[in-house]
């Protein structure tokens, strides 16, 4: 690991989660909390803020229902080329649904169905349209077809790197910064201070107003809002609103100090007609864990660490186990099985 220290060692780290022609652009670098609060001001931060509250329009071709799926983001830069949106993409052609245009072929590869590196809304024979988005931070929104570009020019999604919001990696917390109140905890970890927690509520809070921005503007275009991102972490709890925490083990509230500011999900700013069904569920996690260590001829402990990589390289979204609860959900009854 490198020194969390050194930010300029850190950079190095960054670049190489990016797949060429696409490269990083150092000032999008964030590594901690402060990091990501000082990026809302960010220019290239604010053009996508502007672009996706006024301008977006999704252009969605006809369908008899239509669904918005929202996706993690990932450390390899961009997404579409991550092991985890990959397989989950692979998944869907798998089940029938077409892309439909061609891929960018600035994300051509020699090992890649072009299908399969298409960014535009994928279509099933049954009639269901899939529109992918991606829920990030810093940029709270990216619609997949406005992944490398938007009128603005190279789209951020393809220009950051943002470790800063993971507390529990040890290393998102910034030495070099006047404001750093974090602790260390070992060589390589240290503990967040009430610096990086009231900055944390902050960004988290900020990420889940501009989901929720963005929904209350045109969500109503789709018949379901279905959000595809791991239990427990950041992405969830972007999503979920205060009733649901519990049920999806992620905290309401996170406490700084004296005070506990609360945590607001995307869920708590929308109206019931246009709230994102958060998946999987813990239960289907439990019962996907159980079918992977059946395939693999072991015990579901054993089976935990095969669990938690999502076979290698990926997360358990990737995993066939919980792909097939991601695709009753998207075709539900007859049409899960069509292809």
């Amino acid at each position: 690991m490198v020194s969390t220290e050194d930010r300029t060692q850190r950079l190095v780290e960054s670049a190489r989660k990016y797949r060429p022609p696409f490269t990083l652009d150092p000032t999008l670098a964030l590594y901690s909390p402060q990091d990501n609060l000082d990026a809302l001001e960010h220019p290239a931060i604010r053009a996508w803020f502007g672009f996706i509250q006024a301008d977006y329009a999704p252009v969605l071709p006809a369908a008899t229902r239509r669904i918005l799926l929202l996706l993690p983001c990932t450390a390899t830069k961009p997404y579409i080329l991550s092991t985890e949106h990959r397989r989950i993409n692979a998944a869907l052609l798998a089940a029938g649904f077409r892309p439909t245009a061609p891929a960018d072929p600035l994300l051509a590869t020699e090992d890649a169905d072009p299908a399969l590196l298409s960014l535009a809304p994928l279509l099933h024979p049954a009639g269901v349209l899939i529109h992918r988005a991606v829920i990030s931070e810093p940029l709270g929104l990216v619609p997949y077809e406005h992944m490398l570009a938007f009128p603005g020019g190279t789209s951020p999604a393809v220009q950051y790197d943002d470790p800063g919001l993971f507390e529990e990696r040890g290393n998102a917390v910034p030495p070099w910064r006047g404001d750093c109140t974090a602790t260390r905890v070992s060589a390589t970890r240290w503990a967040w201070g009430p610096a990086e927690k009231r900055a944390y509520v902050g960004m988290h809070n900020a990420m889940s107003d501009q989901v929720a921005r963005a929904l209350l503007r045109f969500g109503g275009l789709y018949d379901a809002r279905i959000s595809w991102v791991a239990p427990g972490l950041t992405h969830r709890s972007f999503v979920v609103a205060k009733q649901e925490r519990a049920t999806h083990g992620v905290r309401a509230s996170c406490r700084c100090g004296a005070e506990r500011l609360p945590l607001v999900g995307a869920n708590d700013l929308l109206p019931p007609a246009l709230r994102i069904e958060a998946l999987p569920t813990r239960a289907q996690c439990q019962a996907a864990l159980a079918r992977l260590a059946a395939r693999l001829g072991t015990t579901e402990r054993a089976a935990t660490g095969v669990f938690g990589r999502g076979g290698g390289g990926a997360t358990p979204l990737a995993l066939p186990e919980l792909l097939e609860d991601l695709l009753a959900a998207l075709l539900p009854g007859p049409a899960s099985g069509a292809a």
